[in-house]
């Protein structure tokens, strides 16, 4: 755990007590001996998490309370004071608090309250995420360019259908968020989308994770589960990089695409499904069948309607749009007041080839996003290869995400090294918020 809290208490001893309750949690905590300098403060502390004492001399803990909520700030707030009645307790849930505990208090419960206040927290950011996702990402696949056009008309006329679909293009095209768009413009968008990247299935692995199993089946399967295909049932199962399975998968893929049906691993009972099935590979399976390394009969199996989605560099009139959206997301995630992407950065962006596409347009403005100083993007803030004419060359063994990933990985060290590894204090630093500094420093593999 490593969510910041921040606990507001005009008295010394119960700000003490609260801090060494939750420090031992294993949370960040800071304290603020007054409402009036914690609503001064909020921003500096950017707390996951509010502890507020109902009782001080500056601002009551209410009034602390209803000028965060009118200010639209949906942090959690527990309330607590040594003079609970149920009528405080009532009236602080009505305007918005998570809960109310009274003093004294046994630790367990105070650390029970936050994780549950924390949990939820989560739970709610995500389903707003999501539905914003839901609404958002699916402009990444809509442009100008009459060939995006063109895939985005067939996709949607198939969508009506329950043909298999096979998406082809280059990686980093945005097979997986068409295959998503495809469903939810289907009459299964409200059942389950399951994607499986065919590179990560084993042999070993693929009948029971496609397929399931049951009690018994092998060493270790000591109860039945169900596998991704049943779990899909009414809805859509996207197998991506499908060019990359072994024949012997192929071949076991094939069989359940002809019967659309299957038994667990271990089991006798053969199981029906209706799923919609969409493949992607940026592969050419024409000649992967003429070399025999693919199978002629799945690829037809696969190949019903066949969409071929645009690199980036044959749909270049879209970069503008698509680098706002990067733009608005990025700024959003890393908390940055980053609002536009200046002449000259844009002219770079659109002379250049774009050779990992989409992902690659994503990355660059993320990377100029987190190392930018300002509120416009200039071409200085965009990876180092921009103006010139390629990547470095593979020869010298290092990639468009070895070169980002390297700076970005020497800026979070400094600031790590500068607050004495301190991660809450080094996100403060570089003005990142403290979520997203640590899904970045997991990414970078940074301890």
């Amino acid at each position: 755990m490593s969510e910041n809290i921040l606990i507001v208490d005009d008295e010394l001893s119960n700000r003490r007590i609260l801090e060494q309750v939750l420090s031992r949690a294993g949370y960040s905590v800071e304290t603020v001996d007054g409402g009036s300098r914690a609503l001064n403060q909020l921003d500096a502390f950017r707390p996951d998490l509010i502890i507020l004492d109902y009782m001080m001399s500056d601002l009551t803990g209410m009034e602390v309370l209803r000028e965060l909520r009118k200010r639209e700030d949906d942090t959690p707030v527990i309330m607590i004071t040594a003079y609970g009645t149920i009528e405080r307790a009532v009236e602080a849930i009505q305007e918005g608090a998570y809960d109310f505990i009274t003093r004294p208090f046994k630790p367990d419960h105070i650390t029970h309250v936050v994780r549950k206040a924390l949990e939820r927290q989560k739970l709610k950011r995500g389903v707003e995420v999501l539905s914003e996702e839901v609404g958002e990402r699916y402009r990444l696949i809509i442009g100008e360019s009459a060939k995006m056009k063109q895939a985005v008309e067939l996709a949607r006329r198939t969508a009506a259908s329950s043909a298999t679909v096979l998406l082809l293009g280059e990686s980093g095209t945005g097979k997986e968020v068409f295959a998503r768009s495809i469903h939810n413009w289907s009459e299964r968008a409200d059942r389950p989308f399951i994607a499986i990247n065919s590179v990560g299935l084993s042999k070993e692995l693929l009948e029971s994770e496609l397929f399931g199993y049951e009690p018994g089946a092998f060493t270790g399967a000591v109860r039945r589960k169900k596998g991704k295909v049943e779990v899909a049932q009414g809805g859509t199962i996207f197998f991506d990089e499908i060019g990359d399975l072994s024949q012997e998968l192929q071949a076991k893929l094939l069989r359940f695409l002809q019967e659309r049906e299957f038994e667990r691993v271990g089991g006798t009972t053969p199981i029906s499904v209706d799923v919609r099935v969409i493949a992607a590979t940026n592969r050419g399976l024409g000649a992967a069948v003429r070399s025999r390394d693919f199978r002629e009969d799945l690829y037809h199996r696969l190949n019903v309607v066949a969409i071929t989605l645009p690199p980036l560099r044959e749909r270049k009139e879209d970069i503008p749009s698509l680098a706002d959206f990067f733009l608005r997301k990025f700024s959003t995630a890393t908390r940055r007041s980053v609002t536009k992407i200046s002449e000259e950065a844009m002219a770079e962006m659109m002379a250049y080839e774009w050779p990992g596409n989409v992902r690659e347009l994503a990355n660059s403005i993320e990377h100029a996003v987190v190392l930018g100083s300002g509120a416009v993007i200039e071409a200085t803030d965009l990876p180092s290869r921009f103006g010139s004419e390629a990547l470095l060359p593979a020869s010298e063994g290092l990639s468009y995400r070895d070169v980002v990933n390297a700076a970005r990985k020497e800026v979070v060290v400094k600031a790590l090294r500068k607050t004495n590894g301190n991660r809450a204090a080094a996100a403060r630093l570089l003005g990142l918020e403290n979520r997203y500094f640590l899904r970045l420093m997991k990414s970078l593999a940074i301890e």
